[in-house]
């Protein structure tokens, strides 16, 4: 566009000179003087031209250099305001990080009273236990073997100087055998640091009713456990048992109750669980504890199972979303009649539907003790979504650095020496 109206100009110019020189021509100038005129006449055009240029260009230039400084301004006034609002940022950062502060402060105090009045709780019926007068207190004590003898002084030893670890074993999701869950255990162990199996411990405990003890201390640990994998954004759910004794316990159920109020942002992760056998025992008491942790978002597993003949309309309206199955009860109850793959104690169900209709009442269906490759085939031929067993691997003791995020205070300890725990 520019040489276009460039060559326009030049022919306007030539044209305007050519008259000039044309007009002093008939006017009687020679033709020196006509040609002399026209040379004249255009270098004043291109002249005039080269002046108005400038003109123009200079004009253009402020024009440019007005709108660089409104930018320049524009630019300044947007700074100021990232700035101020970065300021209001680190304000309300630094804000909630104090509230966090002093949440999770307020949290561990709470914890300490808790943790406090149940070490007093577990010194008074230590202190019964003792008391060589006391034949009414020392219940099947009296007429326990000597071997029975030692080994509950080991256990009340262990919980006085807790000497408790926290295990946990892996539930996978299948096919992919992605950890998406685990299942706490805990393990005892002696004065000389040797780990306490649970067949070791459970006979003597239950009897003496230190199982809400250990069951507290796990409980405990548990949530502290969760709180750690959630900010490390671990998006893992831990299986944590309870026992109806803790359940049933009036003193000390409402405290806990008190605690998971705390933290009920932790509801999906912490999935409470009890066996067979105790959930069809348990009475009005338990049955309203358990509703009160519902009612909170926390949901209920089932393990030890014993028949698959389950009213799960009852499983659901108490909050139980997952039935664990030892694999080799599932694969025994597997039969085939008139061609048909079904299980034994639901005869009229086919084996593939099984997990199906426990998924119409919101239950999964979790195949635990799983040992062999062999098995996993037939779990996804049943359409089973988890597995757990020591083929995805064992229950394996936390760190002692994650672990001591998860203890009681130091005067509940007794400074019994620790023994150092596998990582997991």
């Amino acid at each position: 566009m520019r040489k276009l109206m460039l060559a326009l100009l030049t022919g306007a110019y030539l044209c305007l000179a050519l008259i000039v020189s044309l007009f002093l021509w008939r006017m009687g100038a020679t033709p020196a003087v006509g040609v002399s005129a026209f040379i004249g006449m255009l270098g004043l055009c291109f002249a005039f031209h080269g002046l108005l240029a400038q003109t123009f260009l200079g004009a253009a230039l402020r024009m440019d250099i007005d709108t660089v400084r409104e930018a320049h301004s524009i630019l300044l006034d947007q700074v100021e305001k990232v700035d101020a609002r970065v300021t209001d940022l680190m304000e309300v950062v630094a804000a909630d990080a104090q509230r966090r502060t002093e949440a999770l402060s307020n949290e561990v105090s709470h914890l300490e009273d808790i943790v406090h009045k149940m070490n007093d709780r577990l010194e008074r019926q230590l202190s019964q236990m003792s008391q060589p007068a006391s034949a009414a207190s020392r219940g099947p004590l009296s007429d326990r073997a000597p071997q029975g003898d030692r080994l509950l002084r080991m256990v009340q030893e262990a919980l006085a100087d807790n000497r408790v670890d926290l295990y946990l074993q892996p539930i996978v999701s299948l096919p992919q055998r992605r950890t998406v869950y685990y299942e706490s255990f805990s393990r005892l162990r002696d004065e000389s640091g040797r780990v306490m199996m649970p067949a070791e411990f459970l006979a003597v405990a239950e009897p003496e009713g230190l199982m809400a003890n250990i069951d507290n201390l796990l409980l405990f640990r548990c949530v502290q456990i969760v709180r750690r994998l959630a900010k490390q954004d671990r998006k893992v759910g831990i299986f944590c048992n309870i026992s109806l004794a803790s359940l049933g316990d009036e003193a000390f159920f409402p405290q806990f109750l008190e605690f998971m109020q705390e933290n009920k942002d932790l509801a999906g992760a912490v999935i409470f669980e009890l066996g067979q056998d105790a959930f069809e025992r348990r009475g009005p008491v338990e049955a309203r504890h358990m509703a009160r942790l519902a009612s909170l978002g926390f949901s209920f597993s089932l393990d030890k199972v014993v028949d698959l003949d389950i009213d799960f309309q009852d499983l659901a309206r108490a909050d139980v979303r997952y039935l664990k199955v030892a694999a080799l009860m599932m694969m025994n109850e597997l039969e085939e009649q008139d061609g048909k793959l079904v299980i034994a104690s639901l005869p009229d169900l086919n084996a593939a539907d099984f997990a199906s209709l426990t998924r119409r009442y919101g239950i999964e269906v979790i195949v635990e003790k799983v040992e062999a490759e062999k098995q996993v085939a037939e779990i996804l031929d049943l359409d089973i979504g988890y597995g757990q067993g020591n083929l995805f691997g064992e229950p394996r003791a936390i760190r002692d650095a994650i672990l001591s995020e998860a203890e009681p205070p130091s005067d509940f300890m007794r400074g019994a020496p620790r023994r150092r725990a596998v990582g997991w």
